[in-house]
């Protein structure tokens, strides 16, 4: 493969990077979490975010620039919208934290966020496989490991839910937590996306 075309998918691999990077400190903060620090937090996540959206951005312009690209332009543009839409979907679990004023972390919360850093880190790995598209072998086993991943998360979602009510009797602490469990199943969702985006891919280049 030509050095133009590698540049496409090094584009992608080093994004999801960023959502990796996002993914393992949103683990750290919610490990040891202290309420009064949730702003520094923030501000930090912010970074990979903008990270992410500048990777997104260089995309675009390789895009522009590009005469043939190894697979079609949309594929890759809806790729990496999709892979910053994962670097968003992690800043907006910690913003809910923020908002809600959430005064401690729960161990749901934080087996969750691990999930998602194992989504992320999978989510990469079939990025990387990615260029050898044309001999999709590995490529499909990854992505059918990334769906399972995500099959775990959907049942650690409904389990924290249902718990949610013993842990707390404040109505409004429940509905807060809630809103950070949906957040969390939709990051895992946005992960599990990449792999179904780069099935169909691989279909439309077979």
């Amino acid at each position: 493969m030509a050095k133009a075309d590698r540049l496409f998918f090094e584009n992608l691999i080093e994004s999801a990077e960023y959502a990796c990077q996002a993914a393992d400190y949103l683990v750290s903060c919610l490990s040891d979490y202290h309420p009064d620090n949730v702003k520094t937090m923030l501000d930090t996540m912010h970074e990979f975010e903008h990270a992410g959206d500048h990777k997104k951005h260089q995309m675009a312009e390789m895009l522009a620039r590009a005469f043939v690209t190894p697979i079609d332009r949309e594929d890759l543009d809806l790729l990496s919208q999709n892979i910053d839409d994962v670097t968003d979907s992690i800043e907006e679990i910690l913003q809910a934290f923020y908002m809600y004023k959430i005064n401690s972390s729960t161990q749901d919360a934080i087996n969750f966020a691990k999930k998602i850093a194992a989504c992320c880190r999978l989510m990469k790995q079939v990025l990387e496989e990615f260029i050898n598209f044309k001999k999709p072998e590995k490529l499909h086993n990854l992505i059918v490991e990334l769906n399972s991943l995500e099959e775990e998360c959907d049942v650690l979602y409904i389990d924290s839910t249902m718990r949610l009510n013993d842990a707390f009797s404040d109505a409004l602490t429940v509905i807060s937590w809630r809103e950070i469990y949906n957040r969390m199943e939709n990051c895992a969702d946005s992960c599990e996306h990449i792999g179904d985006c780069i099935d169909t891919v691989v279909m439309k280049n077979s």
